[in-house]
């Protein structure tokens, strides 16, 4: 692999390993071609694209083509491979997670997703379900920490369900745990009482060592953004969340420029709706993440627009929208790419430290969204309603033509 995928987001050298090729599943996307302007490549990545389901596959095409022309717009090249996964992979070989795709993810310098799940598979049993296989890639790719932000662009505040002057200038980050707690805690499963009755089980565990790399990944996002981290747990009644809230406390005396507070879930849940702008960057367990995440995602009106960033040690970073696979307008070319999009930055910037063409993105779709366009998600009355084909292809547009802001 080309280099390690590093939280604090260093540039990474120039090295450049060709992996061997494994079998295509997907058609290559038509790549559009950038103008005189490209630089020549001085940097070369691998990237891993899954595509997955539903509406997977058509936002990967769009997102796949804006990469790679703001990447040759700075002098970075790609090399791309398409592997199954989720249903996809389901239909063609019988598992959610091919050996083939983690192993293709390993190998490379980061790994993009589209969507996955369906209708078609929810009654399978759960080591054939599609999510089995996201869990599965979290776990072999050793992501532990997910970054989703949740901003309020000025273009879109009144998509919000929340009234103006409660959503306006909404930018907070939450940083979720993703591989340990009550999803992956033991023991679990199935029993019986001693009254014969039958119970469902699940464990929420935490090792020191988990709370620790967390917190040291919430409080160098928030030394980034504006220095004050909210650590939410349930301390009143979870001897988990006491143990919790015990380390992270202990961690912050490594940062004390770093403003730190502390919340229960419920009242985090409460506060999110009531004053969203009190929140800088948040910090919490796997489960509790999960739901904050999606709610805090709904303030900007639409989970088509919001992206994220799963991040290791080491190693391919997972980039992938928060939107699922929408299997009811698949194919149809219904669905917004901006959110894939937007992961593609945080890619570049998160998983590459690829800064100036990550911003290069951004801004093209902060461009394209002052030109009045959007798709369904997101269209009001006096916009221009346009398909994830059109959308994308604005973007480019603006790419290859905006200058982008100084890093």
């Amino acid at each position: 692999m080309a280099a390690s995928v590093q939280l604090n987001a260093k540039l990474l050298g120039p090295a450049f390993i060709v992996k061997p090729a494994t079998k295509q599943f997907l058609k290559p996307a038509r790549i559009r071609c950038a103008a005189a302007a490209t630089a020549p490549p001085t940097k070369r990545y691998s990237i891993t694209l899954l595509p997955g389901d539903g509406i997977g596959p058509e936002v990967i095409a769009v997102a796949k083509n804006v990469l790679k022309l703001a990447g040759s717009l700075e002098g970075i090249e790609f090399a791309f491979q398409e592997m199954p996964m989720g249903g996809s992979a389901l239909d063609l070989v019988g598992v959610p997670l091919p050996e083939e795709t983690l192993a293709a993810a390993k190998q490379s310098d980061a790994v993009l997703l589209g969507a996955i799940g369906g209708y078609k598979w929810d009654k399978n049993e759960k080591h054939l379900k599609p999510e089995t296989g996201l869990l599965q890639i979290r776990e072999g790719l050793k992501v532990f920490a997910n970054l989703r932000p949740a901003t309020v662009l000025p273009q879109l505040v009144d998509s919000s369900t929340l009234k103006k002057e409660v959503a306006e200038g909404v930018d907070l980050m939450v940083v979720r745990e993703l591989t340990g707690g009550i999803y992956f805690g033991k023991p679990r499963g199935y029993g019986v009482t001693e009254h014969g009755e039958e119970i469902g089980f699940n464990t929420e565990v935490y090792a020191a060592y988990e709370v620790d790399r967390i917190a040291r990944v919430a409080f160098e996002t928030a030394r980034k953004r504006h220095g004050k981290l909210c650590s939410v747990d349930k301390a009143n009644v979870l001897e988990a969340s006491m143990f919790w809230r015990k380390r992270i406390t202990a961690i912050a005396s490594e940062y004390p420029d770093v403003e730190l507070s502390h919340m229960y879930v419920d009242n985090a849940a409460m506060q999110l709706i009531r004053n969203p702008k009190q929140f800088d960057t948040i910090v919490t367990n796997n489960i509790f993440g999960d739901i904050l995440s999606d709610e805090a995602s709904m303030i900007t009106g639409s989970i088509g627009m919001l992206p994220s960033a799963s991040l290791g040690e080491s190693g391919p970073g997972l980039f992938e929208p928060i939107h699922g696979s929408a299997p009811d307008i698949a194919g149809q070319d219904k669905a917004n790419p901006l959110a894939t999009i937007l992961s593609a930055a945080m890619l570049l910037k998160y998983g590459l430290g690829e800064e100036h063409a990550a911003k290069r993105i951004e801004k093209a779709v902060l461009d394209t969204l002052d030109k009045g366009l959007r798709t369904g998600d997101i269209y009001s009355a006096g916009t221009k309603l346009v398909g994830c084909q059109e959308m994308g292809e604005e973007v480019l547009k603006s790419v290859e033509t905006q200058v982008p802001a100084a890093v």
